[in-house]
């Protein structure tokens, strides 16, 4: 038996700090892209713990979709370490989908959209972390 919807949302909502109007400006085309910066050390380790924290509650520590939210969702959260499926993803549809959430990508409603939450360059140090997460020898 599935376990009551608020309890997910409420793991979800949990790092949420700001909607709709504070939310960042950002564009995620042409040189206007955040993600095209090379990262170094100290983004990733950041970007590791912004994974943790808004992350890893659906996605699991490791990437692989189990977190401890996933089996109460309809929809498997995406394995971020599935080489196939994140290679077939553009830097800018993982930014806009961190961004502005599943819905507005026409995927899952259960992705939230973390523009409030998070900034710029934080979306983007996430984007170089998927690509390391599914990447990883």
């Amino acid at each position: 038996m599935k376990r009551s919807w608020g309890i997910v949302l409420l793991c979800a909502a949990l790092p949420w700090t700001a909607t709709g109007a504070d939310a960042p400006e950002w564009s995620a085309t042409g040189t206007d892209n955040p993600v095209s910066a090379a990262a170094g050390a100290d983004d990733l380790e950041r970007a590791e713990s912004l994974y943790a924290l808004y992350c890893a509650q659906c996605h699991g520590s490791d990437g692989t979709g189990d977190g401890l939210n996933a089996p109460y969702m309809d929809t498997r959260p995406r394995d971020h370490t599935n080489r196939s499926e994140m290679g077939g993803r553009s830097d800018d549809e993982l930014f806009r989908t961190i961004a502005e959430g599943g819905q507005a990508m026409n995927l899952s409603v259960m992705m939230p959209p973390w523009e409030g939450s998070l900034d710029e360059d934080e979306i983007a140090e996430l984007v170089r972390y998927l690509r390391v997460l599914c990447c990883q020898e």
